[in-house]
């Protein structure tokens, strides 16, 4: 598969799509819908689930584009437990408000920087299922 999470992080980085719709919408085709359909499913888990307490939605928008794409929930569980791991030992959280440093003052980590990781991570895993739309 070509890589496209520069194409992910840019659609974050312009301010056009939260980060869960960045993913999303950027592999709608393996996903198998829309990119109206994925933009609306992902409005809300931007932000990390809206309040910044959540998951980052970059990682939220890799699960369920995986989700969508392998349609088997041992496979989705197993990959998403994958890119959370790959994630974590990158980035040193997974939290939103972790990676935005809300309280340490510590940014682990840009929101277009994480898209880019969820979708270098979310690809692994398309390429490890053999998922090919």
């Amino acid at each position: 598969m070509e890589t496209r999470k520069h194409l992910a992080a840019e659609k974050k980085r312009c301010g056009s799509h939260n980060c869960a719709q960045a993913i999303l919408c950027t592999y709608a085709d393996k996903a198998g819908i829309d990119d109206e359909t994925a933009r609306n499913i992902a409005n809300a888990f931007g932000a990390g689930m809206g309040n910044m307490e959540g998951t980052c939605g970059a990682l939220v928008g890799a699960g369920i584009t995986l989700g969508l794409a392998t349609k088997d929930r041992a496979k989705s569980m197993r990959g998403m437990k994958q890119m959370m791991t790959r994630f974590q030992q990158r980035n040193g959280a997974t939290q939103c408000k972790l990676l935005k440093g809300v309280g340490t003052k510590i940014v682990l980590r840009e929101c277009p920087d994480c898209v880019a990781d969820a979708a270098e991570f979310l690809e692994d895993e398309l390429s490890q299922q053999a998922i090919d739309r």
